[in-house]
């Protein structure tokens, strides 16, 4: 069979026009799915059109190279071997693709409709379908019935296909597909890509298959035809500068005058142009039939990554093929898709704006487009993808170099603000607009002067002025951070930066918020010069420096010491009694290389540094600035410093000073009336606060502070005129003072006896008086002594022989239950009951987050020391009760307490979980009766016994003696006799059957069997009559879910129309029953799609609760009818099956 002129359709000897031959090929072509008989896709019809006005052109060029035969080649091996040669090839990856190219067009010349049909079942292959294209098929069948016979070989197990796979194999086969069209193009550029042969039957079957209904077929042919049309672009522009070329060269020769032609290479000049000319206007047809066949239909596919892959290639289009391309024509698809709803689009439409607005020529020529689609543009940079606001900052950068007056001043102050974001690539980007627009123009005209510091000093004036004007005066770290891709030559002018903070003058120096904002800047750089990581809320992770990064960060240390160590003393100096200004310049010395005041000889700057040092804290009393030059201090206390000894000399002069004074003003208030001596009370918060800061960083114990400290509490204690602000620094030294004892005899090989019994009735001496501070003291009082409590109990608990300690084992503290009692009593006053700070609305949002942190920090320190030991596991019960009710504030807390908790002693924690349901039930009656089994608290309760059951589902074999516990104490429970002597209460505790229904679920058939001959065992002592009727729901509830029927019940399908969903339910059931899984709840679905999905790979909703929820709900008459049949069809979890056809990917 001779192959026919025309691929997919076969061409009529006469040329007709496209709508004749369109109602001509339509009569006999298959119906797709979906479509009406005769159906033609339209842009199938725009692709026939623009190949069908080329039939009258001539087949062959002059000079072209004759074909040779073709070889024969059977139907079968072109329709297989061949396009799963090249699909193989590209598979396997080889970096070389133009000797496949080669190979393949050997074959394609020798045997062209062979080569074809091996090219075409290479795209199908690509498309991830087995079927094949044969000559038989191409010479017989419509481009439709190809097509349909191709979706019906589709494979039906699975939707996904090579272009969404995610292994490193599919990845670069992507790249080798794009690379192989790219190359295939690139080869052909000069005789095959105009034989009217190859690209119109290429371009025709793609076009038809990107407009199938099969995803697979249809991202793949756009993929293939949006780089074919890349691909042409290049070659049409090669073609059309060849052409402007040859005219240049033609109007040179006609230039030179009548006498000085040459008629032969005019002629030869004027049949290159017209060669040219055909070539740019075949080329032109060829993308024009892409451009309308498939952009135009799948820019705005269902499929974002269709809709990206069309953007994304329209933007290369425009870059390098300017002239034909660079219209509103073409430009309005990338405007109109910048709403789309998919960031991945999004971030295509910016990408390709980049590369139109990245250089002057093509910025100027997109004033319109600019115009039209400036707003969007900038509203883009409060994107909810962080990658496409950050592209949207960038290509607002090139706007504003490439046009002038393009942007307002309001539209850049949306842009400034996100220089503190805390995505680090938008925050920088944001830094470099920030710094072309607001900085840039002033420092480099200062600069073009020649004078480079006063460059410097004009971006810092300005800088201040932004600074100052954005109010974020605690952010100066992230506005570095951002600012220092672009400008870190100027932040790291240390001469000009104190220069300005040493100026004297009030003509030019700073003003004092200017100087405070300065100094945080100063500091700041020198963070990020030193460090090189961004602040914390912009990273995640520790980042890793290269052995460059590391001697960069190291000689930017000496540098700055070098130029620092000189005039830091007198920074201090000027600024030590601002305590916003030393506290920063006190911080700067973590960042200098401390080795070079031994080095360079400059100990005296080192004596200057600590007289200031000293000055500073007798001066100031605020926690930053003491904490701040304790730090400091430390800093220099390394044995291994040449100048120790210096340092430790300063340090000991410090604390004597405080020794003696503190001795002298305890004598004295221990002999006087805390009431009467305020002044005297000041000043020795104020020396203690000062003592707690240092005995924090520095070994104090040779001043001995802790006896006057325990003295000086016992005395506050007993005369009841304890007050916070002697209290708190009191109880933080004597804190101190034993874990640095501590710490000496851990040092030790073998501590004196002696010392461990000191230190031993030392603790316990400490732990009483923060014991007695848990009462009946000012509330900052009693935090601190819990927090101080939990910390020593924890650090002296059970755990502090490890490590080859045994000798340590005198040491170990066991809290009586009088003190456990009193910590969980301190717990449910100070973090389980703060509706009175929710109810506050005077207070502001900071502060509520504040008071969160402190709370939660305290719940921490409980849950450790039932983790590690140091309180019996029973304890928790008291907090594991509260895990729904406060779930928002504690809830990660508390369940990760809850896991650890359960590697202990599953038993014993099956107890705890009981323990806490137990105590719940039996407040719930004491307030509000028997009867409450009817109100929202006792499903609140049964809500968190759901929760608790959630616990044992993984390792069920491990759990399964913990669960059987759990079921036997919750029956021993429900059927105690009343305490009260009362005979008409009966078994008050029935109703909490209901809550061990929960737990049934995670039970093994043989021990539902066990507890169910339990159940009646224990029963029938108390239900041989008629009485506590009221009772027996609880019972039935309970048995029905220990029964084999259950079993049977919940893998039969329920019907929608039977389903049911509570109406009434507390305050926190909507936020709890989504995490348990319960079926009572309507699941949160809105589509058909994500309803399959959860069919598909979740657990059946049913096997999360026990099977008798629908009697317990009829029991409650809280059931509601759903109102319409759509919310039933939801909530009964209804899937149309029949609209899905999961392996085809059909949308």
């Amino acid at each position: 069979m001779s192959p026919p002129s025309m691929p997919l359709r076969r061409r009529p000897a006469r040329p007709r026009s496209p709508a004749a031959a369109s109602s001509s090929s339509s009569a006999g072509s298959a119906t797709p799915p979906g479509r009406g008989a005769g159906w033609i896709s339209d842009s199938e019809v725009e692709a026939e059109a623009a190949v069908g006005r080329r039939a009258k052109r001539p087949t062959r060029r002059r000079g072209s190279p004759v074909p040779k035969r073709a070889r024969p080649r059977a139907s079968g091996e072109a329709g297989s071997a061949g396009g799963l040669g090249l699909f193989e090839a590209l598979k396997a990856g080889r970096s070389a693709l133009e000797p496949v190219v080669d190979e393949w067009l050997e074959g394609y010349q020798e045997d062209r409709a062979g080569g074809f049909v091996e090219l075409l079942n290479f795209v199908v292959r690509a498309c991830g379908c087995r079927g094949a294209v044969t000559l038989e098929m191409l010479g017989r069948l419509q481009n439709s019935e190809i097509i349909k016979g191709l979706t019906e070989a589709f494979e039906e197990d699975s939707a996904e296909y090579p272009l969404l796979l995610n292994t490193p194999t599919w990845r670069r086969f992507r790249a080798g597909f794009c690379e192989f069209i790219t190359v295939l193009v690139c080869r052909t550029q000069h005789n095959v890509v105009y034989d009217e042969y190859l690209m119109d039957g290429l371009i025709a079957f793609l076009t038809g298959l990107s407009d199938s209904q099969v995803r697979a077929f249809r991202h793949t042919s756009t993929l293939a035809a949006m780089k074919l049309m890349t691909a042409l672009v290049h070659v049409a522009l090669s073609v059309s500068l060849q052409k402007d070329n040859a005219q240049r060269q033609y109007e040179t020769e006609r230039a030179k005058g009548l006498g000085c032609w040459a008629p032969g290479k005019l002629e030869g000049l004027l049949e290159k142009h017209k060669e040219f000319q055909e070539k740019q206007e075949e080329l032109e047809t060829l993308m024009n039939a892409l451009f309308k066949g498939v952009f135009v239909h799948r820019y705005r596919d269902l499929i974002p990554e269709i809709r990206a892959i069309c953007i994304g290639e329209m933007g290369q289009w425009i870059q390098h093929y300017t002239a034909s391309f660079l219209t509103d024509g073409y430009l309005k698809y990338i405007g109109w898709t910048l709403h789309d709803k998919q960031g991945e689009v999004r971030l295509g439409c910016l990408l390709a704006l980049q590369g139109l607005y990245c250089s002057p020529e093509t910025a100027s020529q997109m004033e319109l487009f600019t115009s039209r689609f400036k707003e969007r543009i900038v509203s883009m940079v409060l994107d909810k993808e962080p990658q496409v606001a950050t592209e949207a900052v960038r290509l607002l950068t090139l706007i504003l170099q490439n046009m002038d007056g393009a942007l307002t001043d309001a539209d850049c102050e949306r842009v400034f603000p996100l220089v503190y974001a805390s995505s680090r690539p938008l925050a920088a980007a944001a830094g470099g607009f920030l710094y072309r627009k607001f900085l840039a123009p002033k420092v480099d005209a200062r600069a073009k002067s020649g004078d480079r510091h006063e460059g410097t000093r004009v971006f810092l004036q300005l800088l201040l002025v932004f600074f100052i004007e954005s109010e974020f005066h605690d952010h100066a770290a992230y506005l570095v951070d951002s600012l220092w891709d672009c400008a870190s030559a100027l932040l790291k002018d240390w001469p000009v930066l104190t220069g300005l903070l040493l100026e004297e003058s009030s003509i030019e120096g700073l003003g004092d918020l200017k100087e405070s904002s300065l100094i945080l800047i100063l500091v700041a750089s020198m963070r990020q010069a030193t460090e090189g990581h961004p602040p914390i809320g912009r990273f995640s992770g520790k980042k890793v420096f290269s052995a460059r990064e590391r001697k960069v960060q190291s000689e930017e240390r000496l540098r700055l010491a070098q130029h620092f160590v000189p005039l830091l003393p007198q920074l201090l100096a000027k600024f030590s009694a601002d305590a916003e200004k030393v506290g920063p310049l006190l911080e700067a010395l973590r960042y200098f290389d401390l080795t070079h005041y031994s080095s360079g000889r400059l100990e005296k700057y080192l004596d200057l540094l600590l007289s200031q040092l000293k000055e500073v804290v007798e001066k100031h009393t605020s926690s930053e600035v003491l904490e701040l030059a304790s730090q400091t201090l430390q800093l220099f206390c390394r044995t291994e410093f040449a100048f120790y000894s210096r340092v430790d000399f300063a340090r000991s002069c410090i604390m004597d000073y405080l020794a003696d004074k503190f001795q002298h003003e305890a004598t004295e208030l221990l002999q006087s009336s805390f009431s009467e001596e305020e002044e005297e009370v000041y000043s020795m918060a104020t020396t203690l606060r000062r003592i707690a800061f240092f005995h924090s960083a520095h070994d104090l114990t040779p001043w001995r502070f802790f006896e006057p400290c325990v003295r000086l509490l016992r005395h506050l204690l007993n005369t009841g005129e304890a007050c916070e602000q002697v209290v708190i620094p009191a109880m933080t030294c004597a804190h101190f003072s034993l874990l640095w004892e501590l710490s000496h005899c851990s040092a030790g090989a073998l501590p004196d006896q002696q010392h461990l019994l000191s230190l031993k009735d030392k603790v316990a001496a400490f732990c009483s008086l923060c014991q007695s501070c848990l009462m009946d003291m000012e509330p900052c009082i009693q935090k601190q002594a819990f927090v101080l409590l939990s910390d020593l109990l924890l650090i002296f608990g059970p755990q502090l022989t490890d490590g080859g300690h045994s000798v340590l084992q005198e040491l170990v503290y066991h809290p009586e239950s009088a003190l456990q009692s009193q910590l969980a009593g301190f717990l449910m006053d100070h973090v389980f009951n703060h509706s009175q700070a929710q109810d506050d609305d005077s207070e502001n949002g900071e502060l509520q987050v504040e008071q969160l942190h402190q709370r939660r920090n305290l719940l921490s320190g409980f849950c450790k020391l039932v983790v590690y030991g140091v309180l019996e596991l029973s304890a928790a019960s008291d907090v594991f009760k509260y895990y729904s009710k406060f779930y928002d504030d504690y809830g990660d807390i508390i369940k990760e307490t809850l896991n650890q908790t359960r590697q202990i002693d599953r038993i014993e924690w099956a107890h705890t979980l009981l323990l806490s349901l137990q105590q719940l039930l039996t407040q719930l009656f004491l307030e509000e009766g028997p009867g409450a089994t009817d109100s929202a608290a006792f499903l609140d309760i049964r809500d968190l016994a759901r929760r608790f059951s959630l616990l044992f589902g993984l390792h069920q074999l491990q759990n399964r003696p913990a669960l059987v516990a759990l079921h036997k104490d919750g029956i021993k429970f429900a059927f105690e006799e009343p305490a009260s002597p009362n005979p008409s209460l009966g078994l008050i505790n029935l109703p909490f059957l209901e809550l061990l229904s929960e737990f049934s679920p995670r039970l093994l058939p043989p021990d539902k069997a066990l507890l169910l001959a339990y159940l009646k065992k224990t029963g029938q002592a108390h239900f041989s009559g008629s009485r506590d009727e009221p009772r027996w729901p609880s019972l039935l509830l309970y048995r029905h879910s220990l029964s084999p029927q259950q079993e049977a019940e919940a893998l039969q399908p329920r019907k929608a129309s039977k389903r049911r969903h509570l109406s009434g339910s507390s305050e926190h059931s909507g936020s709890t029953s989504l995490a348990s899984g319960s079926h009572l709840q309507t699941p949160l679905l809105t589509s058909t799609a994500l309803r399959v999905k959860r069919q598909l790979t979740g657990p059946p909703l049913e096997m999360e609760s026990s099977g008798s929820e629908a009697e317990f709900a009829q029991r409650l008459h809280l059931i509601e009818e759903p109102e319409n049949s759509q919310e039933r069809e939801v909530t009964g979890l209804v899937f149309p099956w029949k609209n899905v056809a999961i392996g085809l990917g059909l949308l």
